[in-house]
């Protein structure tokens, strides 16, 4: 928690000299993700995606825009709910509007945002390949990660019974596998795509 407060208050403070204001996102972006009913859709992803933002810095065009996508862009999560990725780019921009932070990249985090609604490239650049990817990276993780990671997406969707979920989860799950490839970068194919497919075909025998 203080690492990512750290990294926050340090990309805060390139595009404000308003340190209540930055405080004050912050405790609304922990206040957010450290919801109750937030048992994959938490600080701990946001700090994965940050992670590998780091790893790949040198890889995107603005590393700061990518940032500032990946804070936002679960900030407003319910299961319940089909706008959640509109709702947390309306947020982003409201929020950046009120720094220094020009108002074309403004755009471009709103567009990154979006992007991840269907996982598909709005912004086509490198930064949004990789937005995507940092975000479906929990997919191709050993199967150990990604079972902890499907039985917390199950919590989320608690309020649903499991006729009603299992077939949906299966529908999202089928429409990843049909994809050409899941990953929009060659690194991270050549990372992930072969145990990603691996882990989503074994999610749904058991969904079945």
């Amino acid at each position: 928690m203080k690492e990512l407060h750290t990294d926050w208050l340090k990309l805060g403070r390139k595009y404000s000299d308003d340190e209540q204001y930055i405080e004050s996102v912050w405790k609304e972006v922990k206040r957010k993700y450290t919801g109750k009913k937030r048992h994959y859709h938490n600080l701990n992803h946001i700090y994965h995606m940050l992670r590998q933002a780091k790893e790949c810095e040198a890889e995107v065009d603005d590393a700061e825009v990518v940032s500032f996508a990946i804070w936002f862009h679960d900030i407003i999560y319910k299961s319940s709910k089909k706008d959640n990725e509109e709702k947390s780019a309306e947020f982003a921009r409201r929020t950046l509007e009120n720094t220094e932070l020009e108002k074309e990249r403004v755009d471009k985090v709103y567009d990154l945002i979006l992007s991840t609604k269907k996982h598909e490239i709005i912004n086509p650049s490198i930064d949004n390949d990789f937005l995507l990817d940092f975000d479906l990276s929990i997919l191709g993780q050993p199967w150990n990660v990604y079972e902890e990671y499907i039985q917390n997406i199950r919590k989320e969707y608690s309020i649903y019974p499991s006729f009603l979920y299992n077939p949906g989860r299966k529908k999202v799950l089928e429409s990843f596998l049909r994809r050409e490839v899941l990953y929009f970068t060659e690194k991270y194919r050549v990372l992930y795509e072969d145990q990603a497919r691996k882990n989503l075909e074994k999610e749904i025998k058991m969904l079945s």
